[in-house]
């Protein structure tokens, strides 16, 4: 449910109108090296401020609840928390009768029977990733010289050739017109060792993915060539070994054989939707009134979410890969 891992095991809490959202995380090592200062980088990176998302700014500041001491973990579980301090609930009065197309304000009331919290999309607000950015930076450290570079390859129609002379005057115009926009996200991971995985049901892309399909908006998945490559023929996807460390000439599987790192880079990339909640009039049914009828959503929504994903898809993969690394060397030892 709300629990991910096996020996590097995270638990996520929290509303996005509620008292705070954090994290637990079971099974650090002891003595890993941890101030607040290590977070920093990677939560500002998901902070908003910027054109094309929300208005709503926090502080977003980790408060260590237990599992460090003297700046250093203590191998406890580890509570990281965050506090909300600017929310604006009455916008999402309405949404139990009136659910937002394309948001879980629907499905989740039919689910729990009306008791879960709207405000700000409740336990299914992106806001809970910040537990996941902050879980992330550990696991980073636990995977030492392993390196992440997330990249946005498209955002609506453009692709990343065109950010720099389009994209500004392209989330105005859409934002103007109330809408939202989606794209893609291109993730490399250098320095993997080769060896992590436990086929069939904890294979790299299986736990990879799981964890990556846990960040709202995430719509789809590929490694190496994904899709493309199934233009190709045998001969021209298979990856040829050309040394005795197994590097090889192509990546087309994206570093992952059977399951199993094989050495190479991991290569993935993630296909993020629009942003659900839009400005834009949509009709759509009202339960209450028991018809079709126009809904106006107001507050504070980004136009385009996927500019604050990137480091969240690092993150939650470092999660996945941290769990499986500490297996491997479980099993070593």
């Amino acid at each position: 449910m709300n629990s991910f891992g096996s020996l590097f095991r995270v638990q996520i809490y929290g509303e996005s109108h509620g008292p705070g959202v954090g994290i637990i995380i079971d099974g650090i090592p002891a003595g890993i090296p941890l101030r607040l200062e290590d977070f920093k980088e990677d939560l500002s990176k998901r902070k908003p401020g910027k054109i094309g998302t929300t208005k709503r700014i926090e502080e977003d500041s980790p408060i260590f609840l237990s599992g460090i001491f003297n700046d250093f973990t203590t191998g406890a579980p580890l509570n990281i928390f965050f506090q909300n301090n600017n929310t604006n609930s009455k916008v999402y009065a309405d949404f139990k009768s009136h659910p937002r197309p394309g948001h879980s304000d629907f499905s989740a009331v039919q689910k729990y029977n009306s008791f879960n919290d709207l405000r700000g999309g409740g336990h299914f607000s992106g806001r809970l990733t910040l537990g996941l950015v902050a879980a992330g930076v550990i696991a980073k450290k636990i995977l030492k010289k392993v390196t992440f570079n997330s990249e946005i390859d498209s955002i609506g129609t453009l692709s990343k050739v065109d950010f720099n002379i389009k994209l500004k005057d392209y989330l105005e115009a859409i934002e103007k017109d109330g809408d939202s926009l989606g794209g893609t996200i291109s993730l490399c991971i250098k320095g993997i060792p080769i060896g992590l995985g436990e086929p069939f049901f904890e294979s790299v892309e299986s736990k990879i993915s799981s964890m990556v399909f846990s960040i709202p908006g995430v719509k789809g998945i590929e490694f190496g060539a994904g899709f493309e490559g199934t233009k190709l023929l045998g001969s021209e996807f298979n990856d040829l070994f050309i040394d005795k460390n197994g590097r090889t000439a192509t990546n087309n599987n994206g570093g992952i054989n059977g399951g199993i790192t094989n050495g190479n880079d991991i290569y993935l990339k993630v296909a993020v939707k629009p942003t659900s909640s839009i400005f834009k009039s949509q009709d759509t049914y009202n339960f209450k009134e028991n018809k079709i009828s126009t809904l106006n959503i107001t507050g504070r929504h980004d136009v385009a979410f996927i500019l604050r994903v990137p480091i969240v898809l690092e993150n939650s993969v470092a999660i996945a890969l941290a769990d499986l690394y500490l297996q491997s060397k479980k099993i070593q030892f």
